[in-house]
């Protein structure tokens, strides 16, 4: 299963970021990759996003990124973080996640980055220690 999350993974580098896109080399913002990475694993998105603002996760104060992924994906410790595996992101503690990825490598993971396109990055310590949830795909 995780080859067949990391290969579709980094089909999207180069895509353009867009936010609320989720169209494979025409756009998409970090929730689009998951999504559009999801759809073609399982043929459709698990639930309706609906719009959001770019500031949604401060506004609101539900933490409903990794709610959602708590509903449809496998929770894991940090310890257990590998190749295939969806990460979830905080920029402080005290805020719900915000930001997400798709891991590629022991540490490297593919995501939408705000003002380019969806890139590959490194796991460094300055992303490490923001993650606030890893999940599993589902198995097909």
């Amino acid at each position: 299963m995780a080859a067949v999350v990391i290969g579709e993974a980094l089909t999207w580098v180069g895509t353009p970021y867009r936010h609320q896109g989720s169209r494979k080399g025409v756009g998409c913002d970090c929730l689009g990759l998951l999504l559009g990475v999801w759809r073609v694993l399982y043929g459709a998105e698990p639930e309706t996003t609906g719009p959001y603002a770019a500031d949604w996760a401060e506004a609101g104060g539900e933490d409903r990124f990794l709610d959602a992924a708590m509903r449809h994906c496998l929770a894991k410790p940090l310890a257990g973080l590998c190749a295939g595996d969806l990460v979830l992101f905080r920029w402080r503690p005290h805020l719900p996640a915000k930001h997400a990825g798709i891991m590629v490598g022991p540490d490297r993971f593919v995501h939408a980055y705000q003002g380019s396109a969806v890139v590959v990055s490194a796991l460094v310590p300055q992303w490490r220690r923001r993650i606030a949830g890893v999940f599993s795909f589902p198995t097909v």
